[in-house]
This record gives C-alpha cells, structure tokens and sequence, in this order.
C-alpha cells in the first residue's frame, strides 16, 4: 500500500488492470496457480506486457502448478487440440484474466491432463508421462522456466 492518492476512477481502474486468477474443482479446491507467482511477473502491470509475454508468463505459472500435481514417476508434457492429443476429462475449469481458460481433467489411462486456451482460439494441453526409467528425478521445467523470468 502506498500513500499516494488516487481518484475514484483511478483506483477502479488500478483494480481492474489486476491479474484476477479463479479455479474451482470438482473436489471443491479453488486453484493457487497465482498465488505463489514470482515477483518478475506481479511487479510489471499487465498494461505494460505484450499479449505474448502475459500469455508466456501464465503459461509457466499454470506448468509449475500442474508439476505441482504430479508424483516422482511423472513429467509434464505438451499436446496440441486438433492433432492426436487425445481426450480430456474435464474435472475443473477457471480463467486468468485478461485472456486465458483452463480446463483441468484425466485422459482415458487415467492421467492428469490439463488444456489452458486462449480465448481467441489458441489451445494447449498440458499432460503427464511417465519419466524414463533411467532417470532418478523427473524434470521440472515449469520451476525452470519462472527461474529464467527472475533473470531478466
């Protein structure tokens, strides 16, 4: 909170240039995907980024919190709608303000399966796989990704 002073119009604006993240479950959990984001994506106002970068910015916040999901023998990987991406059950939905929807669910063998869309058509399907046998830890790219936000 600041002292400076702000009109009427001011502050109701202010308050609608503001992410607004909601989510709710079929389990009734309500999502945190916002809740934890990194101060290089909080700090700049939305009014500030290109479309493109507020759009990258949520996606690896919806990555690092479907990560959050998934157990040592999983990875989160990348389907695209209208190719052979599969099915989504869908067992959530919410919006990220300005642009985004989100559809959380399971595929058919049972996988976490989550499609984050753009309401102007772009669509993407995050999904689990099982790691490689080889590997000891799964990867964690979301975490990877905020890592490099922070950077910049």
């Amino acid at each position: 909170m600041s002292d400076e002073i702000q009109t009427t119009a001011e502050a109701v604006e202010a308050t609608a240039l503001m992410p607004r993240c909601h989510e709710v479950h079929k389990d009734g959990s309500r999502g945190t995907v916002f809740r934890d984001a990194p101060g290089s994506i909080i700090d700049k106002p939305v009014h500030q980024k290109s479309p493109a970068q507020w759009a990258y910015e949520r996606l690896i916040l919806y990555i690092q919190n479907f990560e959050k999901m998934l157990d040592n023998e999983q990875e989160v990987a990348m389907g695209f709608v209208g190719s052979d991406a599969g099915i989504l059950k869908i067992d959530g939905m919410g919006y990220f303000d300005p642009d985004i929807i989100t559809f959380y669910g399971s595929d058919p063998a049972g996988g976490k399966t989550q499609l984050v869309q753009h309401v102007s058509q772009l669509s993407v399907i995050l999904r689990s796989l099982p790691k490689p046998e080889a590997q000891a830890e799964p990867e964690r790219i979301g975490f990877r990704l905020a890592a490099e936000l922070d950077k910049e």
